[in-house]
């Protein structure tokens, strides 16, 4: 019997463990997409990938009766900290095409040199 409650704490431990991490790596991607140059937003989700893979490892061999006392609403916080997440990324992500669209727009106006461009001269099928 010491055994099984020695199981079910290292468990707990883990659990909660993975869901501090997870937390931590989330509010410091929060934090700083958009506005540090220098972030890693690729080790971030790297971080973050890891931390979820183990969750659902963890999760996955649990009931919902043998989580631990207040597994639910930490989850819950987790989850609306992720959904700023994916709105946070998904603005990041359209500034990125923004900023992708402006710079070749500006490269292909510098390559023409006021000659007709190879676009315009396509011929169509009839």
């Amino acid at each position: 019997m010491a055994t099984a409650v020695t199981e079910e704490n290292f468990r707990d431990v883990r659990l909660k463990t993975v869901l501090g991490r997870l937390e931590l790596i989330i509010d410091n991607e929060n934090d700083r997409i958009g506005k540090d140059a220098m972030f890693d937003l690729k080790t971030s989700n790297a971080h973050k990938s890891r931390c979820l893979y183990e969750l659902t490892m963890l999760c996955r061999a649990t009931t919902p009766e043998e989580f631990p006392t207040g597994f639910s609403s930490q989850m819950k916080f987790l989850k609306q900290k992720l959904m700023l997440n994916a709105r946070k990324l998904e603005a990041h992500l359209n500034a990125v095409r923004t900023v992708t669209d402006i710079l070749r727009s500006a490269a292909q106006e510098n390559d023409g040199d006021g000659t007709y461009t190879q676009e315009q001269f396509r011929y169509s099928e009839y």
